[in-house]
């Protein structure tokens, strides 16, 4: 893993609440690629808490680009509370997305050195 002059591991959290369709594919998703294409970060993790789940689950286009991002590195995990009152856990499960109840694993990020972009 790359190390940056600090000697600090460089972690981006990004929080994708949005059911914003746009929002996603011209902010969040490239945002996130272009992050760790250019090793702008070390880690990059996109968290989808909220309506965004039922957005992704629900949008084919999205999920190519989700898989596209995954193979690449990026890391993504889902609110589970969430993903099961829209009914979407398993959708998201078998995309490769991680579900779990987030509110403890965010709290430590936002407690930790990672960085968080909330869209």
């Amino acid at each position: 893993m790359k190390e940056y002059p600090n000697g600090k591991l460089e972690k981006l959290a990004v929080l994708w609440t949005s059911h914003d369709r746009e929002v996603a594919l011209k902010m969040v998703f490239m945002y996130t690629r272009n992050a760790n294409k250019n090793d702008w970060w070390v880690v990059v993790r996109i968290i989808i808490w909220g309506p965004s789940a039922k957005l992704l689950a629900n949008d084919e286009e999205l999920q190519v680009y989700v898989k596209e991002m995954m193979a690449n590195g990026i890391e993504f995990v889902a609110c589970k509370g969430c993903a099961d009152i829209y009914g979407v856990s398993d959708s998201l499960t078998s995309l490769g997305v991680e579900v779990l109840y987030i509110g403890e694993p965010f709290t430590k990020i936002l407690k930790s050195d990672w960085k968080v972009l909330t869209i």
